[in-house]
């Protein structure tokens, strides 16, 4: 016999309920706005240094690196914020 699952809410209510696109958009957008300057301070502002490897190319790969990982960060701090009011307002 099979028992009867009841029926629950589905991924998306908890996505809708966690506000994760916002946070997304919020932390991928200040992660790419962090990301830009650090690139322009580094390979405008500094340049090339004698005796240190890398080319702009390279910094361009580390950059895509820091977007995505600091945006992952930010979002996922966000959510826990939402998790915690979220759990506050259900007390």
């Amino acid at each position: 016999m099979q028992e009867e699952i009841p029926d629950r809410p589905g991924v998306a209510n908890l996505i809708e309920a966690l506000n994760l696109r916002r946070n997304a958009i919020i932390g991928f957008a200040l992660s790419a706005l962090f990301t830009v300057l650090v690139y322009a301070y580094r390979v405008m502002f500094i340049g090339e240094v004698r005796g240190q490897a890398g080319t702009p190319l390279s910094f361009l790969a580390l950059a895509v690196v820091l977007a995505l990982t600091l945006g992952a960060l930010v979002t996922a701090a966000l959510t826990l914020i939402s998790v915690r009011n979220l759990a506050r307002d259900l007390d």
